[in-house]
């Protein structure tokens, strides 16, 4: 999911599934139907720098399709922090759009509550199969061994971006490959006046996607294989310590990024102010804030040692945007000629260049656009060192509660008080009190 704006944080609650089902379909199966065969309405999420700069990069495309197809397609972007709940209401009310966006976390939710078109083998086959997707991008579409409720369309993950000037500067040659690297630079930054990492401390699905990649890289994860919490495992306490721990003990972290939740670090990083970055897919963004692509390198995520890969060489979250057909559209055959239209080479090369995010489609990969130095190292995160967040129906309260408790241990590192291993597991046992029972 793409975090660029503020995430929605709503839980998925245990009446979602409950109410789903009750949702009218568009035939007596509830599985959609065919009643209005030249219309379609699409929620779209929020990927430019604004809403108005989406509807300048999708109306054109929408309109391609019309003329393809005969069927229009009724735009609306929706903002990050509303799209969940937006979702959520659709679900109950059983009045949504066609086809939406929804952010690859929320798949396993959304999967649990009936309310989007599965995708088995026969309707990927309509879409040209599975195999033309990244699997990387394919694994975060829903709970393992159920058919997937949504379509990778937009393919993120998180890369290091670095000053070369403030590197420059500090004496530091390369970007650091570990974290004990990173920390130690990030000394040599502070030495010479400049911050040196950003972060969004304020932000729950910021917080989850770091620390998700901290747990794999101790070779563990915050649910069990059957699904369970498992917050308090002492590996998952580690990682969320140390991630906290860039702020309250190595302090390459300022503190004032505690408080962060829109975006600031980035804004931080594209003014000079900060060294490094941490983030998702960020060139369109800090293009957009006036930062050339000749002041900032990129380079993977740190890992504990070695280089980043599978198992404890994770180093991001399979992040990005799936597009899904509500189970009761009332255009069951345009919705899914409109899931494959956009999900087309040729779409999804267009698209991606404009968003400055990676296709989800493997051969679409193969333009020009997504061979630059920056995307080479977003391709290959994705094909070799990125993992989906956990795939489970309660994964959206994961998110708010452990991201919320991740925000709070930031307030204390920056208040001054004690961020300990005690503390960080109690913050966890309490999250963990809060989750929905298996």
């Amino acid at each position: 999911m793409r975090s660029i704006r503020a995430a929605a944080v709503g839980a998925v609650t245990l009446s979602l599934a409950l109410t789903a089902t009750a949702c009218g379909g568009g035939s007596s199966t509830g599985g959609g139907s065919d009643d209005a065969p030249k219309t379609l309405t699409y929620w779209a999420s929020n990927q430019g720098a604004s809403v108005a700069v989406d509807k300048q990069v999708l109306q054109p495309e929408l309109d391609k399709f019309q003329k393809q197809t005969g069927i229009k397609v009724k735009l609306e972007v929706v903002p990050w922090p509303d799209l969940l709940n937006r979702i959520l209401t659709a679900t109950t009310s059983g009045q949504g759009p066609d086809v939406l966006n929804i952010g690859n976390s929320w798949s396993a939710s959304l999967q649990a509550s009936g309310a989007l078109l599965p995708w088995d083998t026969k309707n990927f086959d309509k879409i040209g199969g599975k195999s033309r997707f990244v699997p990387s991008a394919l694994a975060s579409t829903g709970v393992q061994g159920k058919d997937p409720a949504a379509v990778p369309l937009y393919a993120l993950a998180y890369a290091l971006y670095y000053n070369k000037k403030i590197f420059a500067d500090a004496g530091i040659s390369q970007p650091p490959a570990t974290w004990d690297e990173l920390i130690a630079d990030g000394k040599k930054i502070k030495a010479k006046g400049s911050s040196p990492l950003g972060a969004e401390g304020s932000n729950v699905s910021e917080n989850i996607h770091h620390i998700f990649v901290f747990a794999k890289q101790r070779g563990t994860d915050f649910f069990t294989a059957d699904g369970k919490p498992n917050f308090t495992d002492p590996k998952v306490v580690d990682a969320v310590k140390s991630y906290v721990d860039l702020m309250a003990k190595d302090q390459v972290i300022p503190t004032g990024d505690a408080e962060y939740a829109q975006n600031q670090s980035v804004s931080d990083f594209a003014k000079g102010r900060q060294a490094m970055l941490l983030w998702q897919s960020a060139s369109a963004n800090l293009a957009s804030q006036g930062m050339k692509d000749s002041e900032y390198g990129v380079a993977p995520v740190p890992v504990r040692s070695g280089t980043p890969g599978p198992g404890t060489g994770i180093n991001s979250m399979a992040a990005g945007i799936n597009i899904a057909v509500f189970r009761n559209t009332h255009n069951l055959d345009g919705a899914t000629r409109f899931v494959k239209f956009m999900t087309s080479d040729e779409e999804q090369t267009i698209l991606n260049k404009a968003y400055s995010s990676i296709p989800a489609v493997t051969s679409a990969q193969n333009d020009p656009a997504f061979n630059t130095p920056a995307n080479t190292v977003l391709k290959n995160t994705l094909a070799t060192s990125a993992a989906a967040l956990p795939q489970v129906p309660a994964e959206s309260q994961f998110e708010t509660t452990v991201g919320t408790a991740v925000k709070d241990l930031f307030a204390d590192a920056a208040a001054g008080r004690a961020v300990t291993t005690d503390s960080v597991r109690a913050a966890l046992q309490k999250a963990q009190q809060q989750m929905p029972a298996a």
